[in-house]
């Protein structure tokens, strides 16, 4: 046990006399038949009077957050999924079990059985008949899991922050109830949910960088999907007119406050409607979600009051980019002077971008200073044609598509468009997406035939839409980080973190030396 705490080795010789004495310290027989908010519920209203004139008894299960002892009696403070409750151990209770009892510490579970009392500073207390430990915890509690410090560990051990911290337990219990009711709007409204293939030939439906993998037995290389998108297509023209999807996507790209390489999206599609209606649709189910979750439309996120209450501002790219810039319509209108301004206000790009096409510099122009400006809930709209090749062209102007993102706090959280359902069209763009990966752009769109023949079979006028699960639980739960509201973000290996850190500090003393 060479390097292990103190504490630690005292707790395994604990565990030692334990077993010595007889006693299994990790038993699997005993049943609770109440959850510590239950029994809050139930009787946290009632007097002293009320308590000692109730023959109940309540066998309850958790884990030791604390003990204050005192020889020959303890108070101990448990804690199971529901809530915390003080427990009151003594010895003449517990005569037979007592040098176990007396051997318990924070981080073990026991049981308990007992009956409500109210102490002397009238706290709600369960008066233990009956004691039995559960298992016995080696490793102790740490004192101090809070601050900015400990966010590393806090991300890395997430069994322990679920264990101190009670405001991430609840982050992670709205994230659950967030999903349901996305499901049960969908539902109410004749979605079906589906699952499609997570491993791909093919890695479309996105413009990212996929993860690779390898199947042996077939001897082929498969792609963990960026997006269901074009699985979820082939079912709306096989006639699940309505579908949707949770689930995990892979996206071979860096770490930030708002990535992550593995994430949740909600992906949905509905024949027969536009991208018009979806707009209708996210505003009302988000600001349903909202009213739910905080009983309000209106919600605090890092201390601005985001406000979900419909109908949200919408704008198009361009309007975006006027309204947060000192940009003219007459530079937008031009590809040079675009470029000229993109420089301006992006001056790090990489080589290669002079021969950016005129809407990707539109776009690289608005994500460079209009998105981040975009503080409460908006739908910018009408996206350049080069950057969206699965949508449908705008009918009055065929270099945009019907098309929109939902932007708020600065951030996109969904991605929807008017669904482009013709195969000739869609053969066309995607013989560009190829010219473009030939070219040296690794996150152009793959020619996908399956696809391409799955369409001309047919495809209904659809729309279809991506919401990031994990954005949108970050603004709905004030989380500032994407892995705040991820049970287990993806992090760099510890032994790669400390050689990190060691290297660091390394180079801090050969500063100071100089």
């Amino acid at each position: 046990m060479e390097g292990r705490s103190q504490e630690f080795k005292q707790r395994v010789e604990k565990l030692g006399r334990i077993r010595e004495s007889g006693v299994n310290p990790y038993p699997n027989d005993f049943k609770p038949d109440s959850c510590l908010k239950d029994i809050f519920k139930d009787h946290n209203g009632k007097t002293k009077e009320d308590l000692e004139g109730m023959d109940s008894c309540f066998t309850v299960a958790g884990r030791v957050l604390a003990v204050r002892s005192f020889g020959k009696a303890a108070f101990v403070k448990i804690q199971d999924r529901t809530a915390s409750l003080q427990v009151y151990l003594q010895r003449d209770n517990l005569t037979d079990i007592w040098p176990i009892a007396k051997k318990i510490d924070a981080g073990d579970f026991i049981g308990i059985k007992g009956k409500l009392f109210r102490t002397k500073t009238d706290e709600l207390t369960l008066d233990a008949e009956s004691f039995t430990l559960l298992t016995k915890g080696l490793s102790p509690l740490p004192e101090k899991w809070h601050g900015l410090k400990d966010v590393e560990a806090r991300y890395r051990q997430r069994y322990v922050d679920l264990m101190v911290n009670p405001d991430v337990r609840e982050v992670f219990r709205k994230r659950t109830e967030i999903i349901r009711l996305i499901r049960k709007y969908l539902n109410d409204r004749d979605y079906l949910e589906v699952e499609t293939p997570m491993m791909q030939h093919i890695a479309g439906g996105a413009a990212a960088r996929p993860f690779v993998t390898h199947h042996n037995a077939l001897d082929t290389d498969l792609y963990l999907r960026i997006a269901p998108e074009l699985y979820l297509k082939r079912l709306v023209i096989g006639g699940f007119e309505r579908v949707f999807e949770i689930n995990r996507n892979f996206r071979n790209e860096g770490t930030s406050t708002q990535h992550n390489p593995e994430f949740t999206m909600l992906e949905f599609y509905e024949a027969y409607a536009d991208f018009e209606d979806l707009m209708k649709l996210t505003e009302d189910m988000v600001s349903g979600i909202a009213q739910e979750l905080h009983g309000s439309t209106k919600v605090m996120y890092q201390g601005t009051e985001l406000d979900f209450t419909a109908p949200w501002k919408r704008l198009t790219i361009k309007e975006a980019v006027l309204e947060h810039s000192d940009a003219t319509e007459e530079i937008l209108n031009d590809r040079d002077k675009s470029l000229e301004f993109l420089r301006e206000v992006n001056p790090r790009l990489p080589e290669g971008w002079d021969k950016l096409s005129h809407g990707k510099i539109i776009v690289e122009i608005f994500e460079a200073i209009g998105e981040e400006n975009l503080i409460q809930p908006t739908f910018v709209t009408h996206f350049p044609i080069e950057v969206s090749p699965l949508s449908r062209k705008n009918d009055k102007d065929e270099t945009l598509v019907d098309r929109f993102e939902l932007i708020c706090a600065g951030r996109e959280i969904a991605n929807a468009f008017s669904e482009l359902n013709d195969p000739i069209d869609q053969r066309e763009r995607f013989v560009s997406q190829v010219k473009e990966r030939e070219a040296g752009d690794d996150e152009a769109q793959p020619m996908d035939e399956d696809f391409l023949r799955a369409m001309e079979y047919g495809m209904p006028p659809t729309a279809g839409e991506g919401i990031g699960i994990d954005r949108l639980v970050m603004l709905l739960t004030d989380s500032p980080s994407i892995r705040d509201v991820i049970l287990f973000p993806l992090l760099k290996p510890e032994a790669k973190q400390e050689s990190k850190e060691q290297e660091e500090t390394q180079n801090n003393k050969k500063g100071k030396k100089a």
